[in-house]
């Protein structure tokens, strides 16, 4: 039995709340269960330097965790002075997650910043982040093309993200925080819709793990991502 007394293949409910703040091209509030990512996405007319010349664009994403976000209050990085590796690597997988299903070329020379702030935790906060930061990029891409800015559609399908793991030897989709910290194994999986897979995470935690482990890891992965693709194409048609 799971803590939550969810079946093995069970999401915890998702909602997602669209045009949450007044002033961003696009945004959202995305909760799985009770982990709330209030998600921005921000159109800004420059690019990186390195790019000046290609007649491309940029998507990029930061990533953060609010100090009561957690049981414990945590202390904000920029009153430490760094980010924690953590942070990096969460941020990086939100930007390369969005950039497999957007044609730079077609956005034009503009960047969007997918800002994704965690306001409260239980497990899964990256995957939330990548399934509202597509929300909020839906959201401002269809002002863009709404405005003029631009004339086709740099979106080339939907992305979301799941985490799935091997709790009490047994595998189980959409882990919480009771679960995730303490399972045998924890994978997220960030799935393209049509079936391609953009990124995939998978370590063993206490136990390793075979193949056909993995495989059921995956599977369940696939079923939960059909759900967050129906979540967002409602979000974003409502």
């Amino acid at each position: 039995m799971r803590p939550s007394g969810r079946a093995p293949d069970e999401m915890r409910a998702i909602t997602i709340e669209t045009g949450f703040t007044k002033h961003a091209e696009g945004s959202c509030l995305i909760s799985f269960g009770e982990t709330r990512v209030l998600c921005t996405a921000s159109v800004e007319d420059r690019i990186p330097p390195w790019l000046r010349g290609k007649g491309e664009g940029w998507v990029t994403g930061e990533y953060s965790m609010l100090p009561r976000a957690t049981h414990t209050r945590g202390d904000r990085e920029a009153a430490r002075g760094r980010q924690t590796g953590r942070t990096q690597e969460i941020q990086r997988l939100i930007g390369r997650s969005l950039r497999a299903v957007v044609d730079l070329k077609t956005l034009g020379e503009r960047q969007i910043v997918l800002d994704c702030d965690v306001i409260q935790a239980d497990g899964g906060t990256r995957t939330a982040s990548i399934s509202g930061a597509w929300v909020a990029l839906r959201l401002a891409v269809d002002g863009l093309i709404r405005s003029g800015a631009i004339r086709d559609d740099p979106i080339t399908a939907k992305v979301a993200a799941v985490s799935c793991g091997i709790y009490k030897g047994t595998p189980v989709l959409d882990l919480d925080y009771p679960e995730d910290s303490n399972a045998e194994a924890d994978a997220n999986f960030v799935l393209i819709e049509g079936g391609k897979i953009a990124e995939a995470q998978a370590t063993a935690e206490g136990a390793p793990y075979d193949e056909e482990a993995l495989l059921r890891l995956l599977r369940l992965a696939r079923m939960g991502c059909e759900g967050i693709f129906a979540a967002q194409e409602r979000a974003t048609r409502e």
